[in-house]
């Protein structure tokens, strides 16, 4: 089966390959600023990054032995991160 993309042949009477680079740096710096822009001036990562800690002990919270045995081997595999002292319900 022949490539999909096959190497450009070469030789006398072909047009050599030309280096493309393209420089991001720029558009970059916009989406950038379009993203802080957008997240407004009262955006508080402090008070997001708090909110998503009670998120996650809201969502280990409660489990029975069932749920908190399968937590305890994610924890013990390194899936997950221990929360609570031991205990998802925190």
């Amino acid at each position: 089966m022949a490539p999909h993309h096959p190497t450009p042949p070469t030789g006398p009477g072909t047009p050599a390959l030309v280096d493309f680079t393209v420089d991001l740096t720029a558009q970059e710096v916009l989406r950038r600023a379009q993203v802080m822009e957008a997240l407004g001036s009262d955006w508080d990562p402090i008070e997001v990054l708090r909110g998503e800690e009670a998120a996650y002990d809201l969502l280990y919270s409660g489990l029975d032995e069932e749920q908190q045995r399968v937590y305890e081997d994610l924890v013990a595999a390194g899936v997950l991160p221990s929360r609570g002292g031991g205990r998802a319900a925190a």
